[in-house]
């Protein structure tokens, strides 16, 4: 096992203590390989993570019809990604078994994120987005998602990333819990307690919050 600190080579295997009712339990937060593969597609299963998204969600290009996607074709598309490496992302496991996943990549290769009006930005080329993230049944609120976004943003360091940036949904009303099927992108707490700050302001719906990641 390597720490997991900012000098970590790529595909390391980070390993953190959590503990869960009272036990402790072991999670390790792995960069995504194409070895890693049939782990993804074993956590996503048969509903390929929510409704058949595959994670391909912000990657439809203009024109596309996410009902002709979701699904079969969208797991062929990710899983063309990850064997050539182009889909970014990191897995978290409790003893080998799959619990969850966040996926982070440059913003100008998510096509549907850069179309959306509401999160429009004027420095795309530099931002890394990190725009899902998916927590196996069971293990929700156990802290599964705040050990994915770390162990994300040391791997975007080790890339050299200078911002990333996250789109948490916001309550309709204060403290209201969010259906985890819409909140997918993350909660406003979750990238909080990470040091990001809010990038615009909207009174509900999804935010852009942004961590610097350099001085530079």
């Amino acid at each position: 096992m390597v720490s997991g600190g900012p000098d970590a080579p790529p595909g390391a295997i980070v390993k953190l203590g959590r503990r869960v009712y009272g036990a402790a339990v072991n999670l390790e937060y792995r960069d995504l390989t194409p070895r890693l593969w049939p782990e993804l597609s074993r956590l996503f299963g048969p509903r390929g993570a929510c409704g058949g998204c595959w994670c391909m969600w912000w990657r439809i290009e203009k024109g596309e019809r996410w009902p002709e996607v979701k699904g079969a074709p969208a797991r062929r598309r990710l899983r063309a990604l990850v064997r050539a490496g182009r889909a970014h992302g990191i897995l978290a496991f409790a003893g080998g078994e799959p619990v969850g996943w966040c996926s982070y990549e440059r913003r100008v290769d998510l096509p549907r994120l850069d179309r959306a009006p509401s999160l429009a930005c004027d420095d795309a080329g530099e931002v890394w987005s990190l725009p899902c993230f998916f927590v196996k049944a069971g293990w929700r609120g156990k802290g599964v998602a705040s050990g994915l976004l770390r162990a994300a943003l040391r791997a975007l360091r080790r890339r050299g990333a200078r911002l990333a940036e996250g789109y948490p949904v916001k309550p309709p009303r204060p403290k209201e819990r969010i259906p985890a099927a819409f909140a997918y992108t993350g909660t406003p707490e979750l990238f909080r307690a990470a040091g990001f700050l809010r990038a615009a302001r909207r009174p509900r719906g999804r935010q852009r919050v942004r961590l610097r990641l350099t001085d530079r």
